[in-house]
């Protein structure tokens, strides 16, 4: 019995060596770095990957020379289980620890995606379409069932997409996308509308945005936009037609040319605000937050018409009267005949 009981002691002893070696194995494993190039490297998790492939696929890139330790540790440490599909980047310095830990918090690459203030829902789609993170699950037929989807109380797109800077991983959708911008928007809108003027020219939030998108593609200019917006509500009090050239382009729709005539502006469309008075039915770009504002605050003043000034700056001459106007025309028609004199 003796025997046997030195017997065990030695092979307790020996066991707990062992393991105690392969603990600080796997330790130093663990926290070695990783091979990886000098600019690190980009690794995609598969959805529904089992942890075997995703480290068997370390070693085929040659991130890690074996997943033995690897598989080991993810197992004694409950975490096999728990990695998130997506793209990683992988930088110098990470070793396998990190990498567990990387996979297991769903730290994936973002990827961004910019809306431009101004841009029309097709611009909108045909950028969405064009980012190669993106996946293209719409086309123009599907706008109003995803409005629907999102709880919108009208089905035409226009207007309703916060121009931002949005972050996701790969493979998002454009519907996804469009889902973070559409709430965006609303929180936008709900926001200034509290905030608004007792001067503002219009009684509803999707009026605030048709008139954002107005002056948005009027100017581009920060100071310009709130006198704008101020010549607009003048007009709109006095039931003066707004007569804005980016709605009748809007309503001529993707074959505009790029020149608009005087054909156009007579040809009536529900767009034309030189055939209608008030506001067209729906916005006819998408307004930034300071266009927003700027609808929902005007400027005070007399000035009823503006002119671009033809001088490359974006700027505008305002006028109070028809004959200042007409003058004002006449001065920037001046101005384009030396700017192509000038060859500007």
């Amino acid at each position: 019995m003796k025997r046997i009981a030195i017997i065990l002691s030695i092979a307790a002893v020996l066991l707990a060596g062992f393991a105690t070696a392969g603990i600080w194995q796997m330790n130093r494993f663990m926290t070695s770095e990783v091979n990886l190039p000098a600019d690190g490297a980009a690794f995609e998790v598969p959805p529904g990957s089992s942890f075997a492939a995703v480290t068997g696929k370390l070693v085929d890139n040659g991130i890690i020379e074996s997943d033995f330790w690897f598989r080991l540790y993810a197992r004694w440490s409950g975490e096999a289980g728990s990695i998130h599909a997506g793209e990683y980047i992988i930088e110098q310095g990470a070793t396998p620890k990190s990498l567990l830990e990387q996979f297991t918090s769903g730290a994936v690459r973002l990827y961004s995606f910019t809306i431009i203030e101004g841009w029309n829902h097709r611009d909108l789609l045909q950028a969405l379409h064009a980012h190669d993170a993106i996946e293209a699950t719409m086309t123009d037929e599907d706008w109003p069932a995803l409005m629907e989807s999102l709880g919108a109380k009208v089905t035409h797109p226009e207007g309703l997409f916060l121009p931002e800077t949005y972050r996701f991983p790969r493979n998002t959708t454009d519907r996804d996308v469009l889902a973070q911008a559409y709430k965006q928007m609303m929180s936008v809108v709900h926001e200034e509308w509290q905030a608004r003027s007792e001067t503002a020219p219009v009684d509803t939030p999707y009026e605030a945005l048709i008139l954002a998108s107005i002056v948005e593609k009027e100017t581009g200019r920060a100071d310009e936009r709130p006198r704008i917006a101020g010549v607009f509500a003048r007009r709109l009090a006095k039931r003066m037609r707004l007569q804005t050239d980016p709605t009748v382009i809007y309503g001529i729709g993707p074959g505009f040319n790029g020149n608009l005539t005087r054909k156009d502006l007579r040809t009536d469309t529900p767009y034309n605000t030189y055939t209608r008075h008030g506001l067209p039915p729906t916005p006819i770009a998408m307004p930034g937050r300071a266009a927003i504002n700027a609808a929902l605050n005007p400027a005070a003043g007399e000035e009823l018409f503006f002119v671009a000034t033809g001088l490359g700056d974006g700027g505008h001459t305002f006028s109070v009267t028809k004959a200042e106007h007409d003058a004002a025309v006449a001065a920037y028609l001046k101005q384009l005949r030396k700017n192509r004199r000038e060859g500007r």
